[in-house]
């Protein structure tokens, strides 16, 4: 007769499931880790959670001690508790070492070895996991971890709108039920696709990145490997940068001869994605109503023709959109295909713009800035942090509209950085008069078709889309906008 636990030590396993479950990048972990431990809310979320660390440890230890740390031990009822307190134990544990193996793995696209796959593999069979629940575990705690690196480096503010941008990220991943994914839905998430919405600058790309380098990758007991990279797994193309009639082919890819100038086949980045992979597609608010017809497709059935072959490919991987356009304005005008876009936001993500953020949280421009200064100039730059910050925080700089966001803060803080000051200067609106400076100066064409151009530019940041726009060279739209540089 298998030992039956009190409802003391149910209560316990609970609490540590709570806290397991719980979205990292909400106030509900925070809260599940306090009442595991029995600490205050107002006590330091880094200490709340070493303590529960610190008691788990206690409780695996001491089972360990007296012989039945193992799932054996506890009626079947009781066995998905009891095994929530060894992941709990296994996953801080090996926690370092997993970082360790983000770091380095980052740095290369060839799947490296899980130097201690096969230690945490027997520790797992000690606890009385089986061979495949050890391998699911393991690339499910990978993949949590690599989640909240990504999302935790790449999306950085500490305003409520940033806090609730990570966490929906994270619900990308996880869904709002980690349980749930756990249990049915681990590497069934690819006919899951998002779109990510905002204005220019607002960090869609890293909001992408995160998640198409966080999915659910499969761990190997036999070579110790995950069965690939996820930096390969990742796969980005920035619809802007093509012309119209290259767009399908580096989207699908081309047979032989499919027109002049294929003198060899091509594989589009549909094809070149895995199944535990993501392709994501930026500025997708600008390709025509042909290629939303074959995207439609893809996200429908699943499937493609390159370019000049009549033969069916499979697409595997997981599809995100992004743009800053108004999509339901280009519905109402016919650019944008209805059942294209309720087909593709499965899951939408708003982007917050730099001008909300700081009006949530004042102190989100020098936390940027900070950041910036780090990533530009690396470390040992806190006089240089200093002088950025106090030359944003000048009056004729204060209340600034931020159009371009955190990309303009960028080139801002670049800006300060060579020069040691910047004047942040108000862009034209659309609204203005005549009246306004530049047609008070009685500018000539050409500095009028100049200042046109950099205003597109703060908009698109891509020289092919202003050049669709204006109808002019895209060299010739470079030239404008160096002018006025």
């Amino acid at each position: 007769m298998k030992p039956i636990f009190c409802e003391k030590k149910r209560a316990f396993l609970r609490r540590v499931a709570a806290s397991i479950y719980a979205n990292p990048f909400t106030q509900a972990r925070h809260e599940a880790d306090c009442r595991l431990t029995g600490l205050a809310l107002d006590t330091d979320p880094d200490f709340v959670l070493k303590k529960a660390i610190q008691m788990v440890n206690s409780r695996v230890e001491a089972m360990t001690r007296a012989g039945n740390a193992h799932l054996s031990v506890c009626d079947p009822g009781d066995r998905p508790a009891l095994a929530n307190l060894f992941l709990f134990f296994l996953f801080h544990k090996y926690l370092p070492l997993f970082d360790r193996h983000i770091g380095k793995q980052n740095q290369t696209t060839r799947c490296l070895d899980l130097d201690f796959g096969t230690k945490l593999e027997k520790e797992m069979a000690v606890f009385g996991f089986s061979a495949r629940e050890s391998n699911q575990y393991i690339a499910l705690f990978f993949q949590m971890r690599r989640a909240f690196f990504f999302i935790h480096t790449s999306l950085i503010g500490n305003s409520p709108c940033m806090e609730k941008l990570r966490a929906r990220l994270w619900n990308t991943l996880f869904t709002h039920d980690i349980r749930q994914y756990t249990q049915n839905l681990i590497n069934k998430l690819e006919d899951f696709s998002t779109l990510l919405v905002g204005e220019t600058g607002t960090g869609k790309g890293l909001a992408a990145a995160a998640i198409g380098r966080s999915g659910y990758i499969s761990y190997d007991d036999k070579t110790h490997r995950f069965t690939t990279s996820f930096t390969r797994a990742f796969l980005a193309i920035n619809l802007c940068q093509y012309p119209e009639q290259l767009i399908e082919s580096e989207l699908f890819g081309h047979a032989r001869g499919a027109f002049t100038g294929a003198v060899t086949g091509h594989q589009g980045i549909f094809a070149r994605s895995s199944r535990q992979g993501a392709v994501f597609l930026d500025e997708i608010g600008e390709v025509s109503i042909q290629t939303q017809i074959k995207l439609l497709r893809i996200l429908q059935e699943r499937t493609f023709n390159p370019v000049g072959s009549h033969t069916s490919l499979r697409f595997q991987g997981r599809l995100i959109g992004a743009t800053n356009q108004d999509l339901g304005r280009l519905i109402k005008e016919g650019k944008f295909r209805e059942d294209f876009y309720f087909r593709l936001c499965t899951d939408t993500i708003s982007l917050p713009s730099l001008k909300k953020r700081i009006d949530q949280y004042p102190q989100e421009l020098d936390l940027l800035a900070n950041h910036l200064v780090s990533k530009i100039a690396g470390t040992g730059t806190k006089k240089l942090q200093d002088r950025v910050r106090t030359i944003l925080q000048r009056p004729e700089n204060r209340d600034y509209d931020w159009p371009g966001n955190v990309r303009e803060l960028e080139q801002v803080v670049r800006r300060i950085i060579l020069h040691g000051s910047c004047r942040l200067q108000r862009q034209l609106k659309q609204q203005d008069e005549p009246g306004c400076p530049i047609f008070a100066q009685q500018p000539t064409v050409a500095e009028l078709i100049s200042h046109y151009c950099r205003l597109l530019y703060e908009k698109h940041n891509n020289f092919q889309a202003i050049a669709r726009i204006t109808g002019l060279d895209r060299r010739t739209v470079k030239k404008y906008i160096e002018q006025g540089e």
